[in-house]
């Protein structure tokens, strides 16, 4: 196969052309939090149950989720949640709970035991529809996606244009929205302040964790003062949310509210801000 040329998605805008975008109230940096909600099989492509593997996933539905939602509460923000549609089956409590503090619901897939890549159109598109009908059912427009495990088929973008989706999280590659050339707008995410890679093995640690939060967002909280930001946290509850991390996370976050120019926003928020600045295509 022939080089793709990643200028017939979007075009490459440099961040010191860009036009600066209006946050509410002169804001420097719009924060907003992704915690992951999934759900994944027992099997895991196994003949056999994937008792570890499964079970420490389960633990961030059954006690991490809920250190998170107090987290997050404490700090006044509120959650973009990428959302497992089968969590809404196995987790309705979660669902409950993600309404009272009203998070928004941004598609994730049916589970993130099955991936995007690989799959012919057809399956893609239903995977994509089913979501969304979820989110729907519990009252709110799908306006975000982010792919689980950030992947993509060359059928993804097309195919969420047409489902009618706003923006799209699998980009990391900015610190501010951009309109891609189908009409989608890429978000910023973050593989850098994303407790999944960073707590792998080898895992930094707690300290690093926060120290990384912090520093990212005075970074761009300084450079907000001429070209607002956009900075993104990605969450796992049963990463994040295990006793000896979520005070880290609670000191980090307390560090962003205190600052007048931190906008504590949703995804939509966020590109709907951008779409209202002066110059925005």
């Amino acid at each position: 196969m022939q080089d793709f040329d990643p200028a017939s998605l979007f075009p490459y805008l440099p961040i010191v052309d860009r036009m600066a975008p209006v946050w509410p109230n002169k804001a420097r940096v719009a924060v907003w939090i992704v915690p992951n909600i999934e759900h994944f099989h027992l099997e895991l492509g196994a003949k056999t149950p994937d008792v570890r593997n499964y079970s420490r996933r389960d633990y961030g539905n059954r006690v991490g989720i809920w250190r998170l939602m107090d987290c997050l509460e404490k700090a006044g923000m509120r959650g973009t949640v990428a959302l497992n549609a089968e969590v809404a089956q196995h987790y309705p409590r979660i669902m409950e709970a993600c309404a009272a503090l009203n998070w928004e619901l941004m598609g994730h897939g049916l589970t993130n035991s099955t991936i995007l890549a690989g799959m012919d159109r057809a399956t893609e598109e239903a995977t994509i529809l089913q979501t969304r009908k979820v989110i729907e059912e519990h009252g709110q427009k799908m306006r975000g996606w982010l792919g689980p495990g950030l992947t993509e088929t060359w059928n993804t973008l097309d195919l969420l244009a047409e489902a009618k989706v706003d923006y799209v999280a699998d980009w990391v590659n900015d610190d501010l929205p951009y309109r891609m050339n189908n009409g989608l707008y890429a978000i910023p995410y973050s593989l850098e302040l994303n407790d999944m890679p960073l707590f792998n093995m080898p895992s930094i640690s707690t300290h690093d964790f926060e120290t990384r939060i912090c520093e990212t967002f005075d970074v761009l909280y300084e450079e907000g003062e001429t070209m607002p930001r956009v900075m993104c946290i990605a969450l796992h509850p049963y990463l994040t949310g295990t006793p000896h991390r979520i005070r880290a996370l609670g000191r980090a976050l307390a560090h962003i509210a205190s600052h007048d120019g931190a906008w504590l926003a949703t995804g939509s928020e966020i590109i709907d801000a951008y779409r209202a600045s002066p110059g925005a295509q």
